[in-house]
């Protein structure tokens, strides 16, 4: 009886805030969402671009130990750390559904449940990650890796086990923190990390020179202290309304957190994979250390831009499942355009940069005429690769707050790995584009994958889409209603 009344509440409360955006013109309301996008987007950015610089500026100081180093820690971080990166990253995107909706349904009791049972399923997964970071070395030699190099990778690996349970805390707070866009503290902790990691990785490995340990300490420590900071400002009182103290809740019903982990995990990884394999097959063309040289400039090129489209992937992810919680359809649609509409933008003007300034970057990364022709030739590629990911991210994070994980898991198989690697390798071997023919197959995955997601997002029914939101925030809270009923008085 007191549920029944609280619904007609609860609809009166929607249809007045959704009576009061429609009332206001197209450009206030396009303002007004703008900046709740940009309140998420902006700490994002930093925070990715932070993270980056930190793997970038590792690298560059690993570079001056020794080139063995540099290629086995360049070895470690392309492709072992990213491998457990995009595992990580994507099963935490689990918790930004949960929590985005739980949020905007007003179920702020769950929000601090839902952190520690993601804590409890990505930490167990760092776990069973550990064999890849213990045997690194017997399994690259036996991929036929030079033995020297395989050595320092397989000490480097070791000194990468704090790094993944790092990823584990940084994603899952920062899903918590940014579903209630209190974005500003990560942004603050990014920049204190990258401060201390870059005097720390001076300090220790060309002062001291301690080598490969002084790399990976000043890497560790940059890593951990914004996890510090945040897990500090989510448990001591900066957030009341979401965070509760720990509880044994967080032991119960976790397998459905795990399937939704799993499902999120698969359709990320399968996007952030698929450049790693661009590098592979690129290794074992005619001419690869060229290609391979130029490729792995535009792919830097392409990382940094990335940042920026996966801080409006978090904004839209945030955004759709606070609006889809609070159970307004008008207004999840009407964020998805705006943010969409940002993004492509600033990628448009990216394009265009890069399309028509093509023989000067070059240059900027190499004094080699000839790797620098091979940079300008593959720079229309890297205009076209960089404008699709203006949207292609976007439409992911809508995915992410609309819980669609599973079926963009599905989605990605058939466009990256049935489709897009295929082409490229047709196009590299059997038409001789080499290194183009397998980006154009990138490409043309992405392009197909993109198009798909936004005949999805277009095509739904967001009415629809509310209701299995409230669905889902119901399935996943606890059995125990008075404690919610006593943190959730708007409800």
């Amino acid at each position: 009886m007191e549920e029944s009344a609280k619904l007609p509440l609860l609809r009166n409360k929607k249809e007045s805030a959704e009576e009061e955006d429609e009332a206001l013109s197209l450009v206030e309301r396009i303002w007004k969402e703008s900046k709740m996008m940009w309140v998420v987007a902006f700490p994002a950015i930093f925070t990715r671009f932070s993270t980056f610089g930190i793997h970038v500026t590792g690298q560059a100081f690993v570079g001056h130990i020794g080139s063995k180093e540099l290629a086995a820690y360049a070895l470690v971080f392309t492709v072992l750390l990213r491998f457990a990166n995009g595992i990580l990253l994507g099963m935490s995107s689990a918790l930004s559904t949960l929590c985005g909706q739980a949020y905007g349904a007003k179920r702020y009791f769950m929000m601090g449940v839902y952190l520690q049972r993601s804590w409890i399923v990505l930490n167990f997964t760092c776990v069973l990650l550990l064999p890849l970071f213990f045997f690194t070395s017997p399994i690259l030699k036996m991929l036929g890796q030079e033995e020297s190099i395989a050595d320092v990778a397989g000490i480097v690996s070791l000194w990468s086990i704090p790094v993944i349970f790092a990823y584990a805390m940084s994603f899952t707070c920062q899903s918590f923190l940014q579903s209630q866009s209190k974005n500003i503290v990560i942004s603050f902790l990014a920049g204190i990390s990258i401060a201390i990691h870059l005097f720390l990785s001076w300090l220790l490995t060309m002062r001291y020179k301690l080598g490969i340990p002084g790399a990976m300490i000043s890497t560790i420590v940059g890593f951990w202290i914004p996890n510090i900071g945040q897990f500090v400002f989510v448990t001591c009182g900066w957030c009341r309304e979401t965070w509760h103290g720990f509880s044994f809740l967080a032991f119960k019903d976790l397998w459905p957190v795990i399937k939704l982990s799993v499902s999120s995990g698969a359709m990320l990884c399968l996007e952030l994979w698929y450049n790693t394999i661009l590098v592979l097959l690129t290794g074992s063309l005619e001419k690869a250390e060229t290609e391979i040289d130029a490729l792995s400039i535009c792919l830097n090129i392409t990382g940094w831009a990335m940042m920026i489209a996966f801080g409006f992937m978090s904004a839209a992810s945030v955004r759709v499942s606070n609006e889809l919680g609070r159970g307004s359809a008008k207004a999840a649609k009407f964020s998805i355009a705006v943010t969409v509409l940002t993004s492509s933008t600033i990628g448009f003007l990216l394009f265009l940069f890069f399309l028509f300034y093509r023989g000067r970057l070059a240059y900027v990364f190499t004094e080699d005429h000839q790797l620098a022709a091979a940079v300008a030739d593959l720079s229309p590629l890297l205009a076209f690769s960089i404008l699709l990911n203006s949207v292609q991210p976007v439409l992911s994070g809508v995915a992410v707050g609309a819980g669609w994980q599973s079926l963009v898991a599905y989605v990605n198989i058939g466009c990256y790995y049935i489709i897009g690697i295929p082409v490229g390798v047709v196009l590299s071997r059997f038409l001789h584009l080499q290194v183009k023919g397998i980006w154009i197959g990138m490409i043309f995955g992405t392009l197909v994958q993109t198009v798909i997601l936004t005949i999805l997002t277009y095509k739904t029914d967001w009415d629809d889409q509310v209701i299995l939101a409230r669905i889902r925030v119901n399935k996943f809270s606890v059995g125990d209603d008075q404690e919610t009923k006593t943190s959730t008085p708007d409800a």
